[in-house]
């Protein structure tokens, strides 16, 4: 079961009283090498530079092969599992899309990630609907620069 849902839930009031705020930092996941072949097999893209880690060695400067950026894209999911509360009523929250995502830096098999989030915007759109918007940062243990940043929409509806 996701975390998330094992976290009591809080109220729509300060669901919102925490815009502009850092909600918190998710636990590290680690991209290893069987995580990047595995996912390459779901999306069906093997480019050497993510599933031979002799020739990335040789013919990359990465120095080793590294993970697909939707891969660490997707781990946003698990990571905000961890970290968003869920407000009371919500009956499920399904993505938007994002106003803007960048792959800063390769993320090199072996390396840990974590995620940080921000509350930028929490509206409703109807009744029984909000939209949220969070900012993402998507960190590399050890690395000064970001795997990734977002602004994530979310929409979220109310029993």
């Amino acid at each position: 079961m996701n975390e998330v849902w094992k976290k009591p839930p809080v109220s729509f009031e300060a669901y919102q009283a925490m815009v502009g705020k850092e909600i918190g930092v998710s636990s590290w996941h680690l991209i290893d090498q069987s995580r990047i072949n595995v996912y390459a097999d779901v999306i069906e893209d093997h480019q050497f530079i993510h599933v031979n880690p002799e020739r990335a060695k040789k013919e990359t400067a990465f120095g080793n092969t590294i993970a697909h950026g939707f891969l660490t894209m997707s781990l946003m999911s698990i990571m905000s599992y961890e970290v968003m509360p869920v407000i009371e009523g919500t009956a499920m929250g399904v993505n938007y899309g994002f106003d803007k995502l960048r792959f800063l830096s390769p993320v090199r098999a072996g390396s840990r990630v974590r995620g940080r989030f921000t509350l930028v915007e929490a509206k409703l759109r109807k009744p029984k609907e909000l939209q949220s918007r969070t900012n993402v940062t998507v960190e590399i243990e050890g690395e000064e620069k970001p795997a990734l940043v977002a602004d994530w929409i979310g929409l979220i509806y109310f029993n």
